[in-house]
């Protein structure tokens, strides 16, 4: 399977992401550092801390054995919240954070010995362990920039500060619709024990599934055609929602995708610096409640994991890919990801990264909702660095994103990456399109 990233050395990616990070901060203007723009998580304030906390307590103190920084740092951004509502969420608050002055304080040193450990790492001193460690906590870093960013999104435009390099949005026409007929196949989901270099824990081991045919649409469904469910009483009509969606779409007064905004006679989007009127083209962002909701109404469903898989990877010959374009790495002409830009575009729009059958933006643009409950495939054992990571959330209430979205780092897009949330928990850049049997 090919891998995204290139050459051995740690240190320079490790850099590279730490500067982009710096990037994301650069957004929040300093009276909206302790900001809370999402209630199911915590302000911005602590994932200042979390990203070197978890470094520290990660390589540093679990891999290479050596003391930490700030014990009570470490202890309190650890790790974040998950809540399923804003009672859960109000009883994990922490009530006071401390001064932005000493998190910068520990940030600098935790870089400064971060640094110095990946140097090690690079120069073939720590072990193995200690350089699963490094990886981990780049693609957990890589992580929450997407997170930072979907948080940063709900902000008020005039508490962020647009860096210089945002691109202005790229608008398109509708696509036709069309559907696309996937044979009976294989799918080879997850990945075995050295087939990649760095892996989460639930991407392991290799499991291979065999898949009826299907059908499957072409693009993710749009702005425009998820605003006819819309007009058409969706959200008003209970014969398409499940009994916990149902209830939470009366309780919160749902009645339109988040990203959606109603102005007068028209719809807006909200977008990262700006709202503008509604990009019928580009691919609708909802929660699983409501992608799934939309797929009823249609008379189809949303795709399982190894659906999505035989229409991303596989190809009529039999073989798999490692990308649904073929083996070469990605690159700013398969997709829109990697922080490219902060918003999508208009579905369709990167031909070049089409899968074998014709299936279009698999990898960018939105995240895509399966049907598959997050769980570990058989033979999941958790990651001795990292117990909980996966394994927490194997409770039914979970479900498997694949794909990824604008904010994506191209090291995520590997075949085997898996993400994942709760299917009323609409902020993630996540999209879907639908699937039938045939």
């Amino acid at each position: 399977m090919a891998e995204t990233a290139t050459g051995n050395a740690l240190l320079p990616r490790f850099a590279a992401v730490r500067a982009r990070t710096e990037e994301i901060f650069r957004i929040v203007s300093p009276e909206a550092f302790e900001s809370r723009p999402i209630s199911l998580r915590h302000p911005i304030v602590f994932y200042r801390g979390h990203l070197p906390a978890f470094c520290v307590n990660t390589l540093l103190k679990k891999a290479l054995g050596r003391p930490g920084i700030r014990e009570d740092f470490e202890t309190l951004f650890e790790r974040g919240i998950d809540p399923s509502d804003d009672e859960e969420a109000a009883r994990v608050s922490i009530a006071r954070w401390p001064p932005r002055s000493d998190i910068e304080a520990y940030l600098r040193e935790a870089d400064s010995r971060l640094r110095a450990a990946y140097e090690e790492i690079d120069a073939g001193r720590g072990g193995e362990t200690a350089r699963e460690a490094a990886q981990l906590c780049v693609e957990h870093e890589e992580m929450h920039h997407e997170t930072l960013l979907y948080i940063i999104h709900r902000l008020d435009f005039a508490m962020k500060i647009a860096p210089d390099r945002a691109p202005e949005p790229v608008f398109g026409a509708p696509p036709a619709r069309e559907t696309i007929r996937v044979p009976a196949g294989r799918a080879t989901l997850g990945a075995a024990p050295g087939e990649i270099s760095f892996g989460w824990d639930n991407e392991f081991p290799r499991f291979v599934v065999d898949v009826p045919a299907f059908e499957i649409d072409r693009d993710d469904v749009t702005n425009g055609s998820f605003l006819e469910f819309v007009d058409a009483g969706g959200y008003r009509d209970e014969r398409w929602w499940d009994g916990l969606a149902w209830t939470w779409i009366r309780a919160d007064d749902v009645e339109h995708p988040l990203f959606w905004e109603r102005e007068g006679d028209r719809w807006r989007w909200r977008g990262m610096f700006a709202a503008f009127d509604l990009p019928l083209s580009w691919p609708v962002y909802v929660s699983h409640a409501e992608a799934s909701a939309f797929a009823r109404w249609k008379g189809k469903r949303l795709p399982t994991e190894a659906e999505f898989h035989r229409a991303a990877y596989a190809t009529p010959a039999g073989t798999e890919r490692s990308f649904p374009w073929g083996e070469e790495l990605p690159d700013p002409s398969r997709g829109n990801f990697a922080m490219k830009r902060f918003d999508p575009v208009a579905v369709g729009a990167f031909p070049a990264g089409q899968s074998s059958w014709g299936v279009r933006d698999l990898l960018g643009n939105g995240w895509e909702w399966a049907s598959t409950v997050f769980a570990g495939f058989p033979g999941f054992r958790p990651s001795p660095l990292y117990p909980g990571y996966s394994a927490d959330f194997f409770d039914g209430a979970h479900f498997v994103m694949k794909g990824g979205s604008p904010a994506t780092a191209a090291g995520l897009l590997r075949r085997s990456f898996r993400n994942w949330f709760q299917p009323r928990y609409p902020y993630p850049y996540a999209t879907f399109r639908c699937a039938s049997g045939v």
